[in-house]
């Protein structure tokens, strides 16, 4: 969509729009949606011409979905799919968008800050540089619920003074949701030290530590590819994963993105942020409803919708557009 068609599309001032990242993903997809709306098989015909491979067969069969290097393409061309199929239904725009972790792909494609054929090749090489920047098996992830963000914190020093590798908190995802990253022994202390402190330890079944600084690697080499991309200023408000601010020029933008792969996540201050500028509404754009189900527990939240099936995007639509006095 062009800048020109965002300026001019219904303008929501109480709504933001969320992207998930990896592990949102299942095979069959859209499916349901793609019976209904061009626009789908369209979008995945379009990114599969710059990723040079069947992104539409790997959403539907399932085969490679788990493979990093294939997940994040489809699940940013799912994402866009269904924002299309928003907008042509009539669906509002949003005052701020927002990924998680790769879904910040997402929201600068439909933000117009790249095209879909540049994310999805920046992130076809994002997946393999993960993969290869952490032997398999050295590296682990693990949720650790009940806890506060400071006592998580505190024990991952704690596991990486002890140990030999080192382990970080990677997502701030919601109050008393932590998610812990980096090598495999130095995880597996802190996951130990959680439950002996009352809060409990959930082993992720992931083939990459994200966010952590075993990822410094794959970002240098990542860099490179960010400054050979084409990239704008979003023409809708992205709010970043490292920072939860908005990019004042591309230079930050790019600066961002590099280290995103290297730092924690702050969903839990990117929703603080939309909810300090009177968001009350939020529509997550991507297959499931995670970020719509975190979303749900924030005080100022009035709904959370998500939009991966016919009736969800119905519902969505019609409530989002009575919310934002667009109809009576």
């Amino acid at each position: 969509m062009s800048a020109k068609q965002i300026e001019q599309a219904a303008q929501a001032m109480k709504t933001v729009f969320v992207f998930p990242g990896q592990g949102s993903q299942k095979a069959g997809m859209l499916a349901e949606l793609a019976e209904q709306f061009s626009a789908v098989q369209e979008t995945f015909a379009e990114a599969s011409a710059a990723a040079g491979f069947d992104l539409w067969h790997i959403a539907q069969s399932g085969e490679g979905l788990d493979q990093t290097e294939f997940t994040q393409p489809v699940l940013l061309t799912a994402s866009i799919a269904l924002w299309r199929v928003w907008l042509e239904l009539g669906g509002v725009m949003p005052k701020y968008l927002a990924g998680h972790s790769l879904g910040e792909y997402s929201a600068l494609v439909a933000a117009g800050a790249m095209s879909l054929g540049d994310a999805v090749k920046l992130v076809n090489l994002r997946g393999k540089l993960m993969q290869t920047a952490v032997p398999q098996g050295k590296g682990a992830m693990a949720a650790i619920l009940g806890l506060e963000d400071e006592q998580v914190v505190e024990l991952c020093a704690k596991a990486s003074t002890a140990g030999e590798g080192s382990v970080q908190a990677a997502n701030y995802n919601a109050k008393g949701q932590v998610v812990v990253a980096g090598d495999k022994a130095e995880v597996e202390a802190v996951m130990a030290a959680a439950k002996e402190n009352g809060g409990k330890a959930i082993s992720l079944p992931v083939s990459v530590p994200s966010h952590c600084t075993l990822m410094k690697p794959a970002a240098e080499q990542f860099a490179e590819a960010l400054e050979q991309t084409a990239i704008e200023l979003p023409s809708l408000p992205v709010i970043q994963n490292v920072n939860a601010e908005i990019a004042a020029d591309t230079a930050a933008l790019r600066q961002a993105l590099t280290e995103q792969l290297y730092q924690s996540v702050q969903w839990t201050k990117t929703m603080q942020f939309v909810q300090d500028q009177g968001i009350q509404y939020v529509v997550e754009c991507g297959p499931g409803n995670v970020l719509a189900n975190l979303a749900k527990r924030l005080p100022n939240i009035e709904k959370a919708f998500p939009l991966d099936s016919k009736s969800r995007m119905e519902d969505a639509l019609s409530a989002i557009l009575v919310a934002e006095g667009k109809i009576a």
